[in-house]
């Protein structure tokens, strides 16, 4: 096994460092949307099964689900991990769930059908117990890997994965990214406030683009990406930030498919502008996005308004996202974009590859997150949890 985890991180955290990437061989797999009566019928005839046998190195297929893919991020992570497990020669397939829990269940129940035996989730419904519980059911006794997307409500951590032997989560600490994108934007405004405040009025007004309300990277992001942004600016004498629509109680604007996509920033901005601009004396100063695809849509509108042109002449409205993704990168280069958070794909990609090569190598999932914990400095292991990684974020300005 030490072996085994040896190998795959020389080669992964390589392929990490340098911006790896690559495409999967194997076929994408999406099935229709299920039914009430399918997926309860899916869950019990997990429950019903008799137990799945942990699989041998040489026989391990893994099942990789992921909730959309047409997010942009976890775009970048499956190309990631696509290469990562090709390069370890373990068997593999994509599946995409196209954001319906429904169908990821059945997915999952048709795989082990198909005798896939590592399941790896990129969970639909972010932070939902019942959910993960019944991907669990429908595994029925074979290692599952959930990703990214939290499995456990805020309040209810522990109650998926504490106990839980044969399952792992690996992922974000999910307020951190809030704290951070806050932090940064707040050094940002004080050594740039007179230039940020358009209208002189010694505030600065800002929209806020949230990706899915029932998502908790998206609550924290919401809260803290203002809060901590705030605590800069009341350190260094400064007013707190203003939401620019007095008459939004919310103090956001929601993508309504929780899709955190680009259409959605781009339509809110658009709309946002029509009313509040330079010639109204009211033009939004400050936008804070969850995610950088509804950032890099808030940068299209702004630009088709004469903003953010990146020539030097036309006047900026920062931006600032979480991700940095490829898009969002070449956007701050071209200084259309002033900042962003790096949540790192190629690291969670490696995480992911190395848990699944130990356990194909004959190691327990726990013992197999442990080993992923100590392997590198952007992997922790969440206090009070066994199984629960965290791959570290990382403020991206330039």
């Amino acid at each position: 096994m030490k072996k085994m985890i040896a190998l795959l991180l020389a080669t992964a955290m390589v392929s990490a460092l340098t911006a790896c990437g690559g495409s999967s061989s194997a076929p994408a797999t999406t099935a229709a949307p299920a039914t009430e009566a399918a997926t309860e019928a899916a869950t019990e005839a997990a429950t019903e099964a008799p137990a799945a046998e942990a699989p041998a190195a040489e026989e391990t297929k893994v099942a990789v689900f992921w909730y959309a893919f047409s997010d942009a991020y976890l775009s970048t992570v499956r190309a990631a991990l696509d290469a990562d497990l090709e390069a370890a020669g373990i068997n593999y397939q994509d599946f995409d769930s196209n954001n319906n829990q429904g169908t990821q269940l059945e997915q999952v129940q048709t795989a082990v059908t198909n005798g896939f035996n590592v399941l790896v989730v990129n969970l639909v419904t972010s932070g939902s117990a019942d959910a993960a519980q019944q991907i669990i059911q429908a595994a029925n006794g074979l290692p599952v890997v959930f990703f990214n997307r939290a499995v456990e409500g805020d309040g209810e951590e522990g109650t998926v994965l504490n106990g839980n032997d044969n399952v792992a989560f690996i992922g974000t600490d999910a307020p951190e990214a809030g704290h951070m994108q806050g932090k940064m934007i707040g050094e940002f405004l004080v050594a740039n406030y007179d230039d940020v405040d358009l209208n002189g009025d010694g505030e600065i007004s800002y929209a806020m683009f949230m990706g899915d309300a029932a998502n908790v990277e998206a609550i924290y992001r919401t809260q803290f990406g203002v809060e901590d942004a705030n605590k800069v600016l009341a350190e260094a004498g400064k007013p707190e930030l203003v939401y620019f629509n007095p008459n939004n109680s919310d103090k956001y604007q929601l993508d309504p498919n929780g899709a955190w996509s680009s259409a959605a920033g781009n339509e809110f901005m658009g709309t946002n502008l029509a009313e509040y601009s330079e010639a109204n004396g009211n033009m939004i100063e400050l936008v804070i996005a969850n995610n950088d695809d509804m950032a890099i849509g808030a940068i299209s509108a702004l630009q088709a308004a004469g903003y953010n042109l990146g020539d030097g002449e036309s006047t900026k409205i920062p931006v600032f996202g979480v991700d940095a993704t490829q898009v969002a990168q070449d956007a701050i280069a071209a200084d259309t974009m002033t900042g962003t958070v790096k949540q790192d794909a190629e690291g969670m990609a490696t995480a992911i590859c190395t848990e699944v090569a130990a356990i194909a190598d004959g190691t327990s999932v726990v013992d197999a997150a442990a080993a992923v914990a100590d392997s590198a400095d952007i992997f922790s292991m969440a206090d009070g949890f066994n199984n629960k990684i965290f791959v570290a974020y990382a403020p991206f300005t330039e």
